[in-house]
């Protein structure tokens, strides 16, 4: 598997924010979001080749206990061992050698959670995964680059994986929320499927700037208490910045 970073730091997102945690970030995505923060996992990937068994030992040495304050990203870490393993990307569904990768965590009783954006399917252990569906928000503009344009539209929604994925594990949906005007696809997206219960489906205002999330904030999280959706702030934007290793 081609691994970007190996990192410990707090999760930001979704159910398990505030969760000191362990992130393999893969390299390589099949879709190319205009506003991909992680463009050297995607738009320009990056990183090394890594066996199954080294990225365990990898993960192995960044989930040992920690003295207070050390470590990459770490702000509130304890001297306690990480037992939160976050498979993230990129595109981690891309690699078959997720399917031994999340086994041999799984022996190791680490909690795993796979994020993905729902659009490949692979048999993975796994106790959360996070789908972050893509919207037509994220559409590259053709002056960026026109065959990525098309190939993202053709791409971004796989219906019968998001279905698979719903029926087989613990799910949370993200939707990077743009504007107002992404309210209707989002909740025509979502009569698709058999009714998902509206505390799974989270909503998380579109930026890289603490005060840009903010001010998307004011009209999102009235929004989501209205239909009864998980507002979704990106804590480690207003703890880190936007940078790697967090």
């Amino acid at each position: 598997m081609r691994i970007a970073e190996i990192f410990r730091s707090i999760q930001g997102e979704g159910r398990l924010t505030g969760v000191d945690s362990v992130f393999v970030r893969t390299s390589g995505c099949n879709l190319r979001c205009r506003y991909c923060d992680t463009p050297y996992t995607s738009w320009s990937p990056e990183g090394e080749d890594l066996s199954v068994s080294e990225i365990l030992e990898k993960v192995s040495e960044t989930t040992s206990p920690l003295p207070l304050g050390e470590g990459p990203g770490v702000r509130a870490s304890s001297n306690a061992a990480s037992a939160h393993i976050v498979l993230t990307g990129g595109e981690p569904m891309l690699f078959a050698e997720l399917i031994p990768l999340t086994a041999a965590l799984s022996e190791r009783e680490y909690h795993i959670t796979v994020e993905t954006a729902g659009t490949l399917y692979l048999p993975v252990a796994c106790d959360l995964m996070s789908i972050s569906p893509k919207l037509s928000n994220s559409t590259p503009p053709p002056e960026l680059d026109p065959r990525w344009t098309w190939r993202h539209t053709i791409n971004r929604h796989a219906p019968e994986v998001i279905r698979r994925l719903l029926a087989e594990y613990d799910c949370q949906l993200k939707f990077v929320v743009d504007c107002p005007d992404d309210y209707r696809e989002i909740e025509e997206y979502l009569a698709e499927f058999t009714k998902v219960e509206p505390s799974r489906v989270m909503l998380m205002p579109q930026g890289v700037e603490a005060e840009v999330l903010a001010e998307k904030a004011v009209w999102l999280e009235p929004y989501c208490a209205d239909r009864g959706f998980t507002f979704c702030p990106r804590r480690q934007i207003e703890w880190f910045g936007a940078q790697r290793g967090t």
